[in-house]
């Protein structure tokens, strides 16, 4: 049998192995290597740059010589009124000036790399993050104003909170407070039953909640870098509550937390035992239907993976595809491209070698340091200095209910998708052979959102360049989740929205945003009046899973894989 290329094959390949597997742990999964090398090639490029240097020396004199103006309230860090009070304006002026100063030195620098500018620069950000004046008691006008008025008491919570926090994370207990968003009690509870089980995922049906429904189901492919419900979280954002009571046959997928077992799953077996398995059990409990397939952020990308197998195959069984959140195209990946290279994915394989997957704990330390001033620094502020919790919502308990990855399927994500692009050109192989999004011909639905730093959406928007089909590209404000998760009625919402017809001409993204049509509020009534307009008119509801066809009801929602830690 091949080992898959992240085992070592041989002793000195499992020396080598050890030791990067080491270095990992020691560096927090972080690649030295690729630091040392940026920095290398960004300093020998600036001292062999006298114009860049004396631009920069020229931009530090006009700093410093400059009359003091007001702190940009735009700046949400230093938004404060209390900000623009002597001394304080000053720290923060001088700060915000050290940020821009950083950001000249470490960008445009001729002769470096992209990618180890990128990564400098962001090294300087965060570095000068870690200093800024909110962190510290005497230089944060907030923290003293609250010090003063409670005597400090706010800081003797901070303590208490720190050494609840430092013991949690040493015995790797969860916070108490995310009890309260129980699954299958407070969130996930959209009323379903388990149709189908198998080693890589659960198959929920929804129960109907209308008189009819459109004759088309509707199957989900949550990624499994989370787990399924943040489409199904309370009653009031619920993207699956929400279809169901629209009239449509939903099912979801909910993919098994991963162990050492799995450690073999590649992103074949996703398409074989994930999408074709769950594809082959609606088919019989709603026969001589085709399927509306939806896929979210990684789900998303295997969908289109499976989609172009499908066509490749002659296999139609496919009404249309819906992608939220989710890169075809990774060639431009956004933030997160500072973390995957070689040298990182090296690292990354050696520690999944010992293991067998890739920790939770490693996913969020990557997430966290792309937005450290919201994730970490601002929690601290919070929570060590201003002695103060910030609420749990259901949206947060999801995100702290991480999975696994499966070291065969994540080393070659990484390496066929985030490295060589091989999906978008053409090289990508299932089972053995390749395919292209270009055979896709069914009507597409396609969602980016505006400050996603996951799935970046002039990256996703790069489908246009892939597929001939028609497809609708909406782009809505909010993140990665908040976006996608962002029901009717939700507050400060809009998006926009449009077409390119089969045969229509290329729009690049700046035309599309000047060309597509804002709207205020949520993007699902857009999806759903798009997914009807490419479904039939309703009919009955198919029976709750098909015992005479070999899938019967195991298990009531939401099944047993999500419990899995």
């Amino acid at each position: 049998m091949k080992l898959p290329s992240f085992l070592p094959k041989s002793s000195t390949e499992q020396l080598d192995q050890r030791l990067h597997a080491a270095i990992g742990r020691a560096t927090s999964s972080m690649s030295p290597t690729i630091a040392l090398l940026s920095y290398i090639d960004w300093a020998t490029h600036l001292a062999a740059a006298p114009g860049k240097q004396l631009e920069l020396l020229h931009t530090a004199a006009s700093q410093t010589l400059a009359a003091p103006v007001p702190v940009a309230q735009s700046d949400w860090r230093f938004g404060d009124p209390e900000w623009q009070q002597w001394p304080y304006n000053i720290w923060c002026r001088s700060f915000l000036l050290t940020e821009q100063w950083w950001q000249a030195a470490t960008h445009g620098v001729r002769g470096v790399a992209p990618h180890h500018a990128d990564v400098v620069g962001f090294t300087a950000q965060h570095w000068l993050a870690s200093i800024s004046p909110r962190n510290f008691p005497a230089t944060n006008p907030q923290v003293l104003q609250r010090t003063r008025r409670e005597h400090g008491a706010n800081l003797v919570r901070g303590m208490q909170n720190m050494v609840q926090d430092l013991g949690r994370r040493l015995t790797g207990a969860a916070d108490p407070r995310f009890d309260q968003f129980m699954p299958g009690r407070d969130v996930a509870i959209t009323p379903g039953k388990v149709v189908f089980k198998n080693k890589l995922m659960e198959l929920i049906q929804y129960s109907p909640t209308t008189d009819k429904a459109h004759p088309e189901p509707i199957l989900i492919f949550p990624a499994w870098i989370m787990k399924y419900y943040i489409l199904d979280l309370s009653p009031q954002n619920s993207l699956i509550k929400y279809l169901v009571g629209r009239g449509h046959t939903v099912f979801c997928v909910s993919w098994k937390n991963p162990g050492h077992e799995e450690r073999d799953l590649g992103m074949d077996d996703y398409v074989s035992f994930g999408v074709r398995a769950a594809l082959d059990a609606v088919n019989a409990i709603v026969p001589a239907q085709k399927v509306h397939a939806t896929g979210y952020c990684l789900g998303g990308t295997l969908l289109c993976i499976a989609a172009a197998t499908m066509a490749r195959d002659g296999d139609d069984r496919l009404a249309s595809i819906s992608l939220l959140a989710a890169q075809s195209d990774f060639s431009e990946p956004g933030d997160l491209s500072l973390f995957i290279d070689a040298s990182q994915v090296a690292m990354l394989e050696a520690q999944m070698a010992d293991t067998g997957y890739l920790t939770a704990d490693q996913m969020a330390g990557a997430f966290q340091l792309l937005r450290s001033d919201y994730l970490v620094w601002s929690y601290m502020i919070d929570t060590y200095l201003m002695g103060e919790r910030p609420p749990i919502n259901e949206l947060m308990a999801w995100n702290a209910d991480a999975t696994r990855m499966p070291a065969r399927m994540h080393s070659q994500y990484l390496r066929r998708l985030f490295l060589d692009n091989d999906l978008a050109q053409g090289r990508y192989p299932v089972n053995g052979r390749p395919v292209a999004l270009t055979d896709v011909r069914v009507p597409i639905f396609c969602l980016g959102t505006e400050s996603d730093h996951v799935a970046p959406w002039r990256s996703v928007f790069k489908l246009h360049l892939l597929t001939s089909a028609e497809l609708t590209f909406a782009l809505t404000s909010g993140g990665h989740n908040a976006g996608v998760v962002s029901e009717p009625g939700h507050p400060n919402r809009h998006y926009k929205c449009h077409t390119r017809a089969v045969g229509d001409p290329y729009l690049g993204p700046d035309e599309w945003l000047q060309t597509a049509a804002q709207h205020p509020g949520s993007w699902w009534p857009a999806w759903r009046d798009w997914l009807g307009r490419h479904s039939g008119a309703p009919v009955a509801h198919p029976s709750m899973g098909n015992r005479k066809r070999g899938y019967p009801v195991i298990d009531s929602a939401p099944g047993t894989y999500i419990f899995e830690k």
